[in-house]
C-alpha cells in the first residue's frame, strides 16, 4: 500500500481528533496535593517578590527575566504546527477524493510523522507529556482564533515548521507568553526583533555567507574567490553582506574578492577573463533557482577544461539535480544547517519505520521533525521551562551539531532580538550521496 494512502488513512482518523481540536496525545498526571494556607502577611510576601525579581534580573541568561526562572514539572505541554491543508483535503467530511493525499500535504505530515516518532519514543522513556498538534493552514482553527481561545495558556514549547505569516503570530504569541518557540524550517527571521524566545533553526542567508566566506579564506592558501551575482536587488544584497563580512574578518589569509556581475549575453572570453590558470577558482553563485544556477553553471563547464573550477551555490542548490552530461566532471557545493548521512541508530530507525508501515524512505522533513522533537523534548525534560541558559547541548544531539547564537540586529541591544542556529555544512554534491566538507 503507498504511503499516501496509509497517511491519508492515518489524518482521516486523527484529523478531527487530534488535528483541528488539538486533542492531547500523552497525558501525564497533573495532580498535586493542595497547599496549606499561608501565613506570612501580604507587605512580606511583596517585598519577597520584588527581591527574587531583583536577584533574578541580575542573574539573568542574556539579560531576559525569564531564563533565571527555574520551572520544571510533572509533564510538560507541547505545540506542534505543521502545514496539513485538512482544509482542502478533506472537503467532503472525513473522505478524500481519489483516496490518496495531494503532494502539498506530504511535506508537512512528514513533519507530523518524525515528531510523532520521537514523541513515542520519548513516552516509552518515561518522559511525560501533554501534546497538542494543529493545522497551521487552518482556516477555522488558526492561530488568532487559538490565541483568542486560549489555547496557549500553559503551553512550554512551541515547535513550528510554518513560514510566513505563521511565523510572524506565533513569534507574538511566544513573546507575549514568554514560551520557547522552534522555527523548525523557515530561512528568514520575518521581520521579527526584539523576541529572544525565538529559536530560528534554519539558518538565514546572511549567516550561510559568513560561514562560507570563513571556510573558503581559511581552507585554501592560494586561491581566487569569484562572487557570480545577477544585477537584481536580491542578489545584490547577499553580495553586500559577503563583501562586509570580508571587510570585517579578521585573518592573514584572507584573499580579496572578484565581482562578476552575470548576465545571458555574458561570453566565454568574458568570464575566463576573471579566471587564473595557477590556483583554485573559487566561484561563488548567489542564483537560489535551478535555471539561473545551472545557466550559470553551464558557462563555467566550458572553462573546466583550462582552468581549476569549484562552485559554491546556496543553501537551495539540495534539491537540485546536476544530472546533466556538462555538469559530470564539476565539483560543487552548497551551504545547508542540516546533514544527515542517514548511518546511524536514530537514522535507521527512522527509515525503518516507514519502510514498514509506509513501504517507502522517510523525508528530510521526517527527520527533521524527529531531530528537533527530541532534541527540545529532552531539554524541557533535563532543564525545565527555561532550558535557554545552556541550549547548545552536545550529548542529546542527534544529526547535527546546532549552534544556537544571540542575534543582537542593533548596536548596542543587551537583550538579543532572536537566536540563530550558526551551525552551517559545507557539502559536495556527489551523484550517489553529498559528502559534507567541512567539521564543526
Amino acid at each position: 500500500m503507498s504511503k499516501s494512502k496509509i497517511c491519508s488513512l492515518t489524518v482521516t482518523a486523527c484529523a478531527m481528533a487530534v488535528l483541528l481540536s488539538a486533542c492531547s496525545l500523552f497525558k501525564g498526571s497533573t495532580s498535586s496535593p493542595t497547599a496549606p494556607p499561608t501565613t506570612v502577611t501580604k507587605p512580606k510576601e511583596e517585598e519577597k517578590k520584588k527581591e527574587e525579581k531583583k536577584n533574578e534580573e541580575k542573574a539573568a541568561p542574556f539579560n531576559v527575566p525569564a531564563f533565571a526562572r527555574e520551572v520544571k514539572k510533572d509533564a510538560y505541554n507541547i505545540a506542534i504546527f505543521a502545514p496539513l491543508y485538512l482544509d482542502s483535503v478533506f472537503t467532503n467530511g472525513t473522505e478524500i477524493p481519489g483516496r490518496t493525499l495531494p503532494r502539498y500535504v506530504l511535506s508537512g505530515l512528514d513533519f507530523y510523522e518524525g515528531a510523532q516518532l520521537a514523541l513515542d519514543s520519548l513516552q516509552q522513556q518515561g518522559v511525560k507529556l501533554n501534546v497538542f498538534v494543529y493545522d497551521s493552514k487552518s482556516r477555522t482553527n488558526n492561530i488568532e482564533t487559538l490565541k483568542r481561545n486560549k489555547a496557549f495558556d500553559g503551553t512550554d514549547l512551541i515547535i513550528a515548521a510554518v513560514s510566513a505569516p505563521e511565523i510572524q503570530e506565533l513569534s507574538n504569541v511566544a513573546k507575549d507568553q514568554q514560551i520557547n518557540l522552534v522555527s523548525a524550517t523557515y530561512p528568514n527571521d520575518g521581520g521579527i526583533s526584539g523576541n529572544p524566545f525565538l529559536l530560528i533553526t534554519n539558518s538565514l542567508l546572511k549567516t550561510h555567507g559568513e560561514v562560507l566566506q570563513r571556510y573558503l579564506q581559511e581552507t585554501f592558501a592560494n586561491k581566487n574567490i569569484l562572487l557570480l551575482h545577477r544585477n537584481s536587488p536580491f542578489e545584490k544584497r547577499l553580495v553586500a553582506d559577503f563583501k562586509a563580512d570580508y571587510d570585517k574578518m579578521q585573518s592573514a589569509k584572507k584573499s580579496r574578492i572578484r565581482e562578476v556581475i552575470w548576465n545571458d549575453a555574458m561570453t566565454d572570453m568574458d568570464l575566463s577573463q576573471y579566471l587564473l590558470t595557477d590556483r583554485p577558482n573559487l566561484c561563488v553563485v548567489t542564483a537560489l533557482d535551478e535555471n539561473n544556477a545551472k545557466a550559470i553553471l553551464r558557462k563555467l563547464s566550458v572553462q573546466t577544461a583550462t582552468y581549476p573550477i569549484q562552485i559554491y551555490g546556496m543553501p537551495t542548490w539540495d534539491i537540485m539535480k546536476f544530472k546533466e552530461p556538462e555538469f559530470k566532471d564539476m565539483q560543487i557545493y552548497y551551504t545547508s544547517p542540516y546533514f544527515n548521512d542517514k548511518t546511524d541508530a536514530y537514522s535507521r530507525y527512522i527509515t525503518d519505520y516507514f519502510k514498514r508501515v509506509y513501504k517507502s524512505r522517510p523525508s528530510d522533513m521526517a527527520f527533521k521533525g524527529f531531530e528537533l522533537t527530541w532534541y527540545f523534548v529532552k531539554q524541557l525534560n533535563d532543564k525545565g521551562v527555561y532550558f535557554n541558559g545552556d541550549i547548545n547541548e552536545g550529548t542529546k544531539k542527534i544529526f547535527n551539531n546546532l549552534n544556537y547564537q544571540p542575534v543582537y540586529l542593533k548596536e548596542g541591544n543587551t537583550v538579543p532580538d532572536y537566536f540563530e542556529n550558526k551551525n552551517i555544512n559545507i557539502i559536495q554534491k556527489n551523484d550517489s550521496a553529498d559528502v559534507k566538507m567541512n567539521f564543526q
